[in-house]
């Protein structure tokens, strides 16, 4: 194919399979590449359009595209948007009969089906691999490719064994696309699925319009009634560690008259889909889960993502935090910050099935989180600094919008300093806290560290703040933790400035309490509003559509795409066809009953 028509027929299935005039940014490189036949390793910020990056190079290809995705849910609903596209798409798992299974993989056999979604268990089969072998497969993408990572270590043992498509499949193309993927993570999927030959492209990882912000965490569950009242009416997420904690949240929740739903792996298949249908389909429903509600959600006006909880790892929090704002209106990521979560998460770390370099790496992943909560500069910075993106002060975050106050504390760092040397860099901050405050526990006399020069040095300051000293000397730089060690203190290279007295330490004190709304929303400005009516009756003609067809509603048009119509209110189906999102078979299907909304 040459390189005019290759263009000339990327852009036309561009606009009669997708709706779209132009690639959003990053998008066109990445198709070119799986095109033109080279791997590709795709680094896209949520809501940036990855599933079009492999789709479309399939449609263009020709031949059978394999999409390797992780949840069942996932797989149907980017199955059924597609079908709404007038797209050969179709998915084999375990959700449906085998008789369902063997129709569908005999349309597959004949030619029928352009994308065909498996999970890696099934795809990895060696009657399945040998099946598509003989089949004209064009084109294998790997969605959420950062599962190979976090998942193939522990419960799904496939994602690491996905590197073997190589060779079965030596000259077609593979594309591993990701949201969250920090370097660890893509060294990791460069090695064991490309085998280092992979060209990789990062579209950045930077969300301006979410306001990111760290609360000390007192009583978890009145933060959050707060934070909620704050926004009333607002769609939101409420991330919460355990299941009983998401039911007792959207409980106290509902009494104060909040939509609040539960989402949880101890509810059944059926309840979950209803909670997350309602989530999707509905205006000020607020979805309190754990983290197995998420992935692949396409709901466009989450306001706010609240962690009642410290996640996993930045990576974790960065891929949570990229359910809100994708209209990219000015939106909220709020965390609920304590140590009490730190050492849950450091045993959870402990308690893995996993060899030990692979709890050292994940242990570290935390602490990088742990800096990124004890930070003193802009969070924004220290969050894409991560990912491997420089940036200035952000502007919209609690520490540019309220600067920290600091004081002198160089005394107190040394003294720290001096007992973590003492003891041999062995104990974590707790312990610290106790030497220094003079806290003589039958662990400590059984120690003998009652009897240090140093102990009861510090009692002069209570435990609490000596924890936050050592808190923020970690955050800083001058102590480092042993991963693997249960959170043991060591000194790092930049502890020699303060022990020779070339460096001083400022202490951050404790931000006064966030004000109102006004001083916490300072993103970019939205765009101006649609009629609330019009989109309202948009939304509920698009419930009706969806329910007939048993799919979920955004799958029929997305928010954005009903807000585009009530904002330009187009007037014929050629000025319909011109709004984002509305591709020729949706034009189609949906075009005549969205005009006659449109017309009233």
């Amino acid at each position: 194919m040459g390189q005019i028509d290759q263009d000339s027929r990327k852009f036309a299935v561009l606009r009669e399979a997708f709706g779209f005039a132009a690639f959003r940014a990053g998008q066109e490189p990445i198709v070119d590449a799986l095109i033109d036949g080279r791997n590709v390793l795709a680094i896209m910020p949520t809501g940036a359009g990855k599933s079009l990056c492999y789709q479309l190079p399939a449609l263009v290809r020709g031949g059978l595209a394999i999409v390797v995705s992780p949840l069942i849910a996932l797989m149907d609903d980017q199955v059924a948007a597609l079908k709404l596209a007038g797209l050969a798409a179709e998915a084999i798992h375990s959700g449906k009969t085998r008789e369902v299974n063997v129709a569908i993989w005999r349309r597959v056999v004949r030619g029928a089906v352009r994308l065909l979604y498996l999970s890696p268990e099934r795809l990895m089969a060696p009657r399945m691999l040998a099946a598509l072998r003989r089949l004209p497969v064009c084109l294998i993408a790997i969605d959420e490719a950062h599962c190979i990572s976090q998942w193939g270590h522990s419960f799904r043992a496939d994602y690491l064994g996905l590197g073997a498509l190589r060779e079965a499949f030596p000259d077609v193309p593979l594309a591993a696309v990701t949201a969250t993927a920090d370097r660890a993570t893509r060294d990791e999927i460069c090695d064991r699925l490309f085998g280092g030959a992979v060209e990789t492209i990062v579209c950045g990882f930077d969300r301006p319009n979410i306001r990111l912000t760290v609360l000390a965490k007192s009583n978890a569950q009145r933060q959050i009634e707060r934070l909620v009242r704050e926004r009333p009416g607002e769609s939101g997420i409420i991330y919460r560690i355990s299941r009983r904690k998401v039911e007792e949240t959207a409980a106290a929740l509902q009494g104060l008259g909040v939509r609040a739903l539960p989402y949880h792996a101890g509810m059944s298949v059926a309840e979950r889909a209803a909670n997350q249908e309602t989530f999707l389909a509905e205006a000020g429903v607020v979805m309190v889960a754990t983290v197995a509600f998420g992935m692949g959600i396409d709901k466009s006006n989450v306001r706010y993502v609240i962690h009642g909880d410290v996640p996993g790892s930045l990576e974790a929090y960065y891929q949570e935090i990229g359910r809100a704002g994708r209209d990219g209106a000015p939106s909220d990521a709020v965390m609920l910050y304590g140590r009490e979560d730190v050492r849950t998460r450091r045993r959870f770390i402990e308690e893995q099935d996993c060899d030990e370099e692979r709890k050292r790496i994940e242990a570290l992943r935390l602490e990088a989180l742990v800096g990124f909560c004890e930070t003193t500069s802009c969070r924004r910075q220290v969050l894409l600094g991560y990912f491997g993106e420089a940036s200035g002060p952000c502007g919209n975050c609690d520490i540019c919008l309220v600067p920290p106050q600091f004081v002198d504390a160089t005394p107190a760092a040394r003294l720290a300093i001096d007992m973590v040397r003492t003891t041999g860099e062995r104990y974590g901050a707790v312990y610290l806290a106790d030497l220094l405050t003079g806290e003589a526990s039958e662990t400590v006399i059984g120690r003998g560290h009652d009897r240090l020069p140093l102990f009861g040095a510090g009692a002069d300051r209570r435990r609490s703040e000596w924890q936050t000293i050592l808190r923020q000397l970690v955050a800083d730089g001058y102590l480092a933790v042993e991963p693997g060690g249960y959170g043991s203190l060591s000194l790092a290279d930049r502890a020699a400035g303060l022990i020779d007295g070339t460096e001083t330490f400022r202490l951050r004190l404790e931000p006064p309490k966030p004000g109102g709304r006004r001083a916490r929303r300072r993103a970019t400005p939205a765009p101006p509003a649609p009629d609330a009516e019009l989109v309202a009756r948009l939304k509920s003609l698009r419930r009706d559509l969806a329910a007939a067809r048993n799919v979920p509603a955004y799958v029929v048009f997305t928010d954005r795409t009903l807000e585009e119509m009530a904002a330009y209110r187009p007037r014929s189906l050629d000025e319909l066809a011109g709004v984002r999102g509305v591709g020729t078979a949706k034009l189609a299907a949906f075009g005549p009953a969205f005009l006659s909304v449109l017309n009233e």
